[in-house]
């Protein structure tokens, strides 16, 4: 069922790059799991004690995929995708909810925890709201009672409508020709206006409409910049660090966004033509982030992806439009590894933590090494085409960020390549990484960049080995 990576393929995104074969592989492949995922979502629905899903979720549950499956058939309403139904559901933070109903229904039978049983619900009701506007979008006339959570009602790519009561509310929606009326006791009917791609507007104070930025190209269709999916939350646990809070977008913040945005694509072509390619070809929503007050001022921000969110990437509002495309840039190598790892295994290496990386304090597992390196690899070399490019006002600053992230690639490499856990074509990879990083000595960066990049390293080391001696491995000096 699942594709073959061709060695063509695996190259070319060993080297951070991927042309437009290669890209559509791993989205075509990701997509696929995803209708699996949902497919998974129902058939543990059936298959789940009545104390853990009811009769009458399952039965909404039937009643909500017949929706799509209607709105299935008919043409597409935007053109990345089969059709209508599949552009909601390939959407990042599908894939949150799809896995938070999936650890909700896989419970023991028997009476149901008070607070599981409410998420368990809320999720499962938010699978109405998909299908309400997946059908919406279809222009398909229906019929439906939705529930708000928390007193509001999402509506994925479309907006939000808060409620005049608070908590689990119920709205009878209808749709009629391109419009929502949205009801609830003790309010006035909100009536909501689909707009052509994202976003759907109101004269009600009680909505909040979607918002989207411009495509990156001329021809690409507008970008979601999503701030009301109740799934763009990260996870607790130490693999976000600090990263939990997502940022409901106020004007200021959304004119922040706007403008740095309306120079990402030209700062993205100016450090390979490939970068602006991937980000075109992988990239189908933003989502806002508080920023930490650690992260500080100037050129400073923070960033994720989400392995379950493949498309999405999660940022702190750019300070402009060099750092937003350097945080795509970082971002899309970690979505490209991961989706590449879904279908080759590179290694068989455990989940001891016990590597050096030079951008953490911390010991690292060989994954986390080898997904920390790529995404270096690749910053290293969009710096490199920055710093090559002529009369760039940062042009120098472009050189000692290249400086730093290919001696940072350089002290990780060793451990990596030298694994006796590598597979074949793991190997294959990671020497291609290699190889890519000595190519780079080609345009060096100036001397005292370098210098101090090599400084900058060995003091890292040193402050690690300080702390963790015992857990250096000899492959890692």
């Amino acid at each position: 069922m699942f594709p073959v990576v061709p060695e063509r393929a695996l190259l070319e995104l060993a080297r951070t790059e991927g042309g437009p074969e290669t890209l559509t592989l791993l989205v075509r492949d990701q997509d696929t799991r995803r209708l699996l995922l949902l497919r998974a979502v129902l058939d543990a629905a059936e298959a789940a004690e009545r104390s853990v899903c009811t009769a009458a979720q399952k039965a909404r549950l039937r009643e909500d995929w017949a929706l799509l499956t209607e709105a299935d058939r008919l043409p597409a309403a935007d053109a990345r995708f089969a059709n209508p139904a599949r552009a909601r559901l390939f959407h990042p933070l599908t894939g949150p909810w799809a896995r938070s109903c999936l650890r909700g229904l896989d419970a023991a039978p028997g009476p149901a925890d008070g607070e599981r049983a409410r998420r368990l619900r809320r999720d499962l009701a938010h699978f109405s709201a998909i299908a309400a506007v997946v059908a919406a979008g279809a222009g398909i006339p229906f019929r439906t009672r939705l529930t708000a959570r928390a007193g509001v009602l999402a509506l994925p790519s479309l907006g939000a409508l808060h409620t005049a009561r608070s908590g689990d509310v119920p709205v009878d929606v209808t749709c009629t020709e391109g419009r929502l009326v949205l009801r609830q006791a003790d309010a006035p009917d909100v009536t909501v206006h689909l707009e052509s791609g994202v976003g759907a507007w109101s004269g009600a104070l009680a909505w909040t409409p979607a918002h989207a930025l411009p495509g990156l190209t001329r021809t690409a269709p507008p970008l979601p910049l999503d701030d009301l999916d109740p799934y763009r939350e990260l996870p607790d646990g130490p693999g976000h660090g600090n990263l939990r809070t997502p940022l409901a977008l106020d004007d200021a913040e959304r004119k922040r966004w706007l403008q740095a945005w309306s120079g990402t694509a030209l700062a993205l072509r100016s450090g390979g033509a490939q970068r602006l390619a991937e980000a075109g070809a992988l990239l189908r929503c933003l989502v806002p982030l508080e920023t930490p007050p650690d992260v500080g001022t100037g050129r400073g921000s923070c960033s994720a992806t989400r392995r379950e969110a493949f498309g999405g990437l999660l940022s702190s509002t750019p300070p402009d439009a060099v750092t937003l495309a350097a945080t795509l840039v970082h971002e899309l190598q970690h979505a490209k590894l991961a989706a590449l790892s879904d279908l080759v295994t590179l290694h068989r290496a455990g989940p001891a933590a016990r590597y050096f990386a030079p951008w953490r304090t911390d010991p690292r597992p060989y994954d986390g090494l080898l997904q920390g390196t790529y995404s270096h690899l690749a910053m290293a070399a969009f710096y490199q085409r920055r710093a090559l490019v002529g009369g760039l006002p940062d042009r120098d600053w472009a050189w000692a960020q290249h400086a730093r992230y290919r001696a940072q690639v350089g002290a990780a490499l060793p451990a990596l390549v030298g694994s006796p856990d590598l597979t074949v074509r793991g190997r294959r990879f990671v020497d291609e990484m290699a190889a890519t990083h000595e190519r780079m000595a080609e345009h060096p960066a100036p001397r005292g960049h370098v210098a101090r990049a090599q400084a900058y390293v060995a003091s890292a080391r040193a402050l690690w080995a300080q702390r963790h001696a015992s857990a250096l491995p000899p492959s890692n000096g």
